[in-house]
């Protein structure tokens, strides 16, 4: 395991090391008050660890405290991992962005749009434009989620066992072949909608690199990036957090076994939207590689171009996530942010009414963990916890709010 450390004073890398303490004073409110079991954050700047804090226990009954080397299911995070596999097939010229999805996934060669009815009897009408790569990226595919309850569309998604996972005994392969059945919520690139498109994308992965999602993770980004304890498991389940959910009225945290039992054993589903379990150290080294535009201790993972790429909006009209309405799990508004290839990016930090900069690249998964890399600043960091919904708190807002104001250089 990468040593996780602060290896520099915080004052040579433009920081004032009495307002980073503000966040521990912050947080460990959180865990007072029993609204949070446990957090670890961790600040980078200039590809040196500025800050490393920590908070609480990742077992409350238990006893066990969070430590350096726990592991959190990073559910979304998972997103930009995936993001980058499909983009290094890309790099290999082995697909274009503009490609129709259906070259490989045969099953989405006649999606159908919802446009009137309800879950027992929609009306749909074919699709005048083909799902294709850059569409899966984007959210922009017109799939969904069912968990998001906003439409007959994500309720057929939940009949069919789609709400925060898929139907036990289904791999991906199934997985995908059936949400290809299920009809859109829009035509293709005109809207967005966070969605199991990232999930589709790593099918995408599969079939085009010709082995299984965790096979083509471990062989082209983590083994060459070191990131030796993230994967779609782990037999490690003593250093695993446990989840927790508010209880209805106070917030207290309660346990959530059912969730829980997410990244305990091998799952039938390798899920490229939500499937991934990881350390700190782990994706610190993912984020150090993205903030220096594909490269990380001398290997290559993608070409700065790319990753400018995928950092930029491409959200249909330019417009901001906003426009489309907030998830419903959203902890945080979207106004001054698009959307790249499996990035929200801040294009406005004076509409978002956010201390970060413009360019700033972010994106965090339901159990309230959270990354941004901002290369204005050269700046990373990171926020990990077990908390159901990630709407629950405004816990990534607030830690822009403390790393930013504690920036004095």
């Amino acid at each position: 395991m990468t040593e996780l450390k602060v290896d520099s004073d915080p004052a040579d890398l433009g920081f004032d090391a009495d307002r980073l303490g503000r966040i521990d004073t912050h947080f460990a409110r959180y865990v007072d008050n029993g609204l949070l079991p446990g957090w670890l954050a961790v600040i980078s700047r200039q590809g040196k660890i500025a800050y490393v804090g920590t908070s609480g226990l990742r077992d409350v009954e238990a006893g066990l405290p969070v430590e350096l080397d726990t592991r959190w299911r990073i559910f979304s995070m998972t997103k930009p991992i995936t993001s980058v596999a499909a983009m290094m097939l890309y790099e290999q010229g082995l697909f274009q962005l503009t490609d129709p999805i259906s070259q490989w996934l045969p099953e989405f060669a006649e999606p159908r749009v919802f446009t009137k009815g309800s879950s027992l009897r929609p009306v749909t009408e074919p699709a005048t434009e083909p799902i294709r790569v850059w569409h899966l990226l984007t959210h922009t595919a017109g799939l969904t989620y069912g968990f998001h309850h906003a439409g007959p569309v994500d309720a057929l998604y939940r009949a069919q066992g789609y709400e925060w996972g898929t139907p036990p005994g289904l791999d991906l392969a199934a997985c995908s072949q059936a949400w290809a059945k299920l009809p859109l919520v829009f035509q293709p690139g005109s809207e967005w909608n966070y969605s199991v498109a990232t999930d589709v994308l790593g099918r995408l992965v599969e079939v085009v690199a010709g082995k299984p999602l965790d096979e083509f993770f471990s062989e082209a980004i983590f083994g060459p990036l070191g990131m030796t304890e993230t994967a779609f498991w782990t037999e490690d389940t003593d250093r695993l957090a446990a989840m927790y959910v508010p209880t209805p009225g106070t917030g207290k945290i309660v346990r959530n076994d059912a969730f829980g039992a997410v990244g305990a054993a091998r799952p039938d589903c390798l899920s490229g939207g939500g499937g991934l379990v990881s350390t700190a150290a782990d994706y610190h080294r993912f984020t150090q590689m993205l903030l220096r535009g594909g490269e990380l201790d001398g290997v290559r993972v993608l070409g700065p171009r790319t990753v400018e790429l995928m950092a930029s909006n491409h959200l249909p009209g330019h417009v901001d996530l906003e426009a489309y309405g907030r998830p419903l799990f959203a902890e945080m508004p979207f106004d001054g942010h698009g959307f790249g290839l499996g990035f929200s990016v801040l294009e406005d930090p004076i509409k978002a009414k956010s201390l970060a900069s413009a360019g700033e690249f972010a994106w965090g998964g339901a159990a309230s963990t959270a990354f941004w890399v901002d290369p204005d600043e050269d700046l990373t960091a990171m926020f990990f916890t077990q908390l159901l919904p990630s709407s629950t708190y405004p816990l990534r807002q607030h830690l822009r709010q403390l790393v930013y104001q504690a920036l004095v250089g």
